[in-house]
């Protein structure tokens, strides 16, 4: 089926943000009650926009523009065609454009994910000598597929109920996310453990337990990278995890290389059993992961172990709940590096082995349903990203198409 393509500003209103003013970072245009989405803020939306990381105040609403819920933001710089649709009125900079569809001619939907399937294309045009950039007249330059409305919005509703159960198993993540960091506080931070009437506190620390630095209790493992000129040395099928990597939730699952035996065989990294905590040391400095499965990990990363026989899960929220200060103290003051070192100066109070194991027993449920939902939104997407070009392109017919909930488990 042959459908035509229309540049995008026949399909609706297309125009650049607005952020007028000078200095960007001027104080008084933040802290309102405007929702300011940043081209990260798309980067990590799934499919719509329902968190952002800053707010306009009414100074800097009137240098910029409030967009209606429903407008497609499209990013230009920095990260370059990603896409994802608000989810309530919102300003944004001009290195967001904003697509507002005309409803007789375009569904957004339709047209979000048809960005999705030409992204790369529109990455590759952006590529510049000193920084890529995606200009409006680029944008304007690549057809849109355009089958009838009706067409369209059957095709955006089948294809939006992935991604609706995608974000509804992504606010349950966060919910047992925090249940878990919660508990982690009310017994190692507020000392309400099991049983904490009947120990002793002396020196703010519960008798029986160890003061001293998380060096003195974390082996700090190191990894490392293959050879990349040595093509058997990868994609094979064991991970090989990276800052790049680092996962929003508690998991990381997949990575995106790989490494074979003769890889892992070749570089200073062991392979890590599944629970290990990894941290990010340079580049995006101090995202804590655990391992979802057997892993390896390169030299921007370490592992933890456990030095002493303590629980792997009381270990990563101590962690978790440590990053900050991780950061505080990372070399050079702007958070460009961890070292070994720097974990011999991170305070670290080590309770009885018992209670760290009463904690991951406690908190074993929470993080296997937070894996299994992370491996839910995992095979959705990739049921999605199957379906995705088929029926952007006409090649199966939308009323075939069974609900995720009949052909997922």
């Amino acid at each position: 089926m042959s459908w035509p393509k229309l540049p995008l500003d026949q399909l609706g209103y297309v125009s650049r943000g607005r952020s007028r003013h000078r200095p960007r970072n001027d104080p008084t245009l933040y802290g309102g009650p405007y929702p300011f989405i940043q081209t990260g803020d798309v980067k990590h939306a799934n499919f719509r926009i329902t968190e952002h990381t800053a707010t306009y105040s009414d100074a800097g609403l009137v240098q910029s523009r409030l967009w209606p819920k429903d407008t497609l933001c499209i990013t230009i710089a920095a990260n370059i065609a990603d896409t994802a649709l608000l989810a309530y009125e919102a300003c944004f900079p001009d290195s967001v454009i904003g697509f507002i569809a005309d409803k007789e001619k375009a569904d957004p939907r339709f047209v979000k994910y048809y960005f999705d399937i030409i992204q790369r294309e529109l990455q590759m045009v952006s590529q510049g000598a000193t920084q890529d950039n995606l200009s409006q007249e680029k944008l304007l330059s690549f057809g849109i597929v355009c089958p009838p409305i009706e067409v369209q919005r059957q095709v955006a509703e089948v294809l939006s109920t992935y991604d609706d159960l995608i974000t509804t198993n992504q606010r349950r993540i966060a919910l047992l996310e925090e249940v878990a960091r919660r508990l982690y506080r009310e017994w190692f931070v507020h000392l309400r453990f099991p049983g904490h009437e009947q120990v002793p506190v002396r020196d703010g620390v519960p008798e029986g337990w160890t003061q001293g630095s998380a060096h003195d209790f974390i082996s700090i493992l190191s990894g490392g990278t293959p050879k990349t000129s040595t093509e058997h040395y990868w994609d094979g099928g064991i991970p090989f995890f990276t800052p790049k990597d680092s996962p929003d939730a508690f998991y990381v699952l997949d990575t995106e290389k790989t490494l074979t035996e003769s890889g892992l065989a070749n570089c200073n990294s062991r392979l890590f059993k599944k629970n290990t905590t990894f941290i990010t040391a340079r580049g995006t400095v101090g995202k804590v992961a655990l391992a979802q499965k057997p892993m390896a990990m390169n030299q921007s990363c370490y592992a933890l172990v456990p030095k002493q026989e303590y629980d792997n899960l009381f270990l990563f929220a101590a962690i978790k709940d440590a990053v900050e200060h991780f950061k505080q103290v990372a070399v050079g003051g702007v958070f460009d590096a961890i070292v070994v070192d720097t974990f011999k100066v991170i305070p670290f109070v080590l309770p009885d082995a018992a209670i760290t194991q009463a904690f991951g027993s406690a908190v074993q449920p929470l993080f296997r349903q937070v894996e299994t939902l992370l491996l839910q939104n995992h095979d959705l997407a990739q049921a999605r990203d199957l379906l995705l070009p088929k029926l952007m392109s006409g090649q199966l017919d939308v009323s075939n198409i069974p609900q995720p909930e009949e052909s997922i488990a």
